[in-house]
């Protein structure tokens, strides 16, 4: 039989943590899993706990968001003791990447089949991250979220919104396999998996598996170009813009002209001009998703809603393109002396 503890973050994301504990008892194995469940109260809280359960436990479960994925797992690193995760967060980054299911009681059927691999780390400056870090915009944006007291997606774009006007990209150095190469740039990311969260791929092909983090350095790019590279990051085609470079090592240094704000699986910290990141090969033991191929993350009755509305979501990025991205591209390229195509494209945008 395991043991099996859940850590449960109360301030993570906004569901109610009563329903999530009673979710718990209610679809644990009990002829597999002795549970326990212990609730956090204030930030490091969870790396304290999972350390004191360390070589007691078999499974330690964060129940949270990404910082409490990080708390937990940096606490469980070169251990016996595997992560699991019940994702209650605004992001959900590694959870989604490992095809954790967003719904408790489907990622506690994970969680009760108890199937375990080792996964990849990474570090920043001897930092534990687990998704992804980087600096630049995220970071700049990370720190603006955190500072705006309320979770959730709704939250992260209006502060995008309201404060990436203001963003400037910034002058890096770049060392990869001893050869250096100079950007400017409007963030740099180090994944070891694939996304932030909310299915944003900043890295589409990493791999928590493959022993090499993938580094993407995105350069500035004009107002007209960024629907566009918003549409590419959620739909997996990053790698397709001319923006976007793409690094795959085991470690890489980054050196800007100060120090300044970086991030650490979506929690923004200050950090020195020079950054060192490097790859940990299969340091983590972690409950997985076994399952191949993709696993739903609703119950099944409602599958066929899910399919709906991802078909909807295909049409409706279709049309932004056509109608809105096609169009900026083209007013971009236009002489502003041309008044009348620039009538005509004005004409156009009225039609209904």
């Amino acid at each position: 039989m395991y043991k099996t503890l859940f850590i449960i973050n109360p301030k993570a994301g906004t569901e109610r943590k009563d329903v999530v504990e009673n979710a718990i008892r209610q679809h644990i194995d009990r002829e597999r899993h002795e549970a326990v469940i212990e609730y956090t109260t204030h930030a490091g809280h969870a790396a304290e706990i999972a350390g004191r359960y360390v070589g007691q436990a078999d499974i330690i479960v964060a129940v949270g968001g990404d910082g409490t994925v990080n708390e937990v797992a940096r606490s469980l690193v070169h251990t016996q003791t595997a992560l699991g995760i019940i994702p209650c967060g605004s992001g959900n980054g590694l959870a989604r990447h490992l095809r954790i299911p967003m719904d408790v009681a489907e990622a506690m059927c994970l969680i009760s089949k108890g199937a375990i691999d080792t996964l990849d780390y990474g570090r920043i400056n001897g930092e534990a991250f687990f998704c992804t870090c980087g600096v630049g915009f995220d970071a700049f944006i990370s720190m603006k979220f955190a500072e705006a007291g309320k979770r959730g997606l709704a939250t992260y774009i209006e502060k995008t919104l309201q404060d990436g006007l203001s963003y400037k990209p910034e002058i890096y150095q770049i060392e990869v396999d001893g050869e250096n190469e100079t950007f400017e740039a409007f963030l740099i990311a180090c994944a070891n998996a694939s996304q932030y969260g909310n299915n944003a791929y900043i890295a589409p092909e990493a791999s928590t598996r493959d022993g090499l983090l993938d580094v993407t350095v995105l350069t500035p790019f004009t107002a007209f170009e960024a629907p566009q590279i918003v549409m590419q990051l959620f739909n997996r085609q990053l790698t397709k813009n001319s923006h976007v470079r793409i690094f795959r090592t085991k470690h890489v240094r980054i050196t800007r002209r100060d120090e300044g704000p970086a991030h650490i699986d979506g929690d923004p910290v200050n950090m020195g001009s020079t950054l060192d990141v490097e790859l940990i090969a299969g340091g983590l033991r972690a409950v997985v998703n076994s399952e191949p191929g993709h696993r739903p993350l609703m119950f099944p009755r409602v599958q066929a809603v899910g399919r709906d509305i991802e078909s909807f979501n295909h049409e409706l990025e279709e049309t932004f393109f056509r109608n809105v991205i096609e169009p900026f591209q083209r007013l971009e390229n236009l002489r502003m002396t041309d008044l009348r195509k620039f009538k005509q494209l004005i004409d156009r945008f009225r039609k209904p």
